[in-house]
């Protein structure tokens, strides 16, 4: 079983803009109820459809496969929820990890999101100094949710 470790935080600066280049992601979900989401994304130019169960703390299962990016944009359009995610991802090396940090776009516009795959749990992290507050475990910044509840959508300070 595939188990992924993920901590996600807000950014405070935009100092990790200078050290990447993004990736355009376009992704959405299929309706389905119960113990998982399915999520179709476009990363670039490849297709992936992947099977992610409930979190539990920072955990959860994983399973992702690629698919023809030309069926993974049919199932978008036709099969996802909408609106879909539409963000920019950049990919940054700090203290011997890589960090994902996404940049969104669309209903989304104006979030830009931290988030670092760990091998466990409770494994020490050193924070780059454009990291903000943690948001792990507030759903609201889950994908799947942003599709629901669209970030343009919050009550902004």
């Amino acid at each position: 079983m595939a188990i992924e470790i993920e901590r996600k935080f807000l950014t405070k600066s935009s100092e990790w803009k200078e050290l990447a280049k993004g990736t355009k992601y376009c992704q959405g979900y299929l309706p389905v109820s119960g113990e998982c989401i399915v999520r179709i994304r476009i990363a670039g130019n490849k297709g992936f459809i992947t099977i992610k169960g409930r979190a539990i703390g920072a955990s959860r299962t994983e399973y992702e496969y690629a698919i023809p990016a030309p069926e993974a944009e049919a199932m978008l359009k036709d099969f996802c929820e909408k609106p879909l995610i539409e963000k920019l991802r950049y990919k940054v090396d700090y203290a011997g990890m890589t960090w994902e940090i996404d940049e969104f776009y669309g209903d989304n516009a104006g979030l830009i999101t931290a988030e670092i795959e760990l091998s466990a749990e409770n494994q020490p992290i050193e924070l780059p100094p454009w990291v903000g507050k943690e948001v792990t475990g507030d759903h609201r910044y889950s994908n799947s949710n942003l599709v629901r509840n669209p970030y343009k959508n919050w009550k902004q300070p």
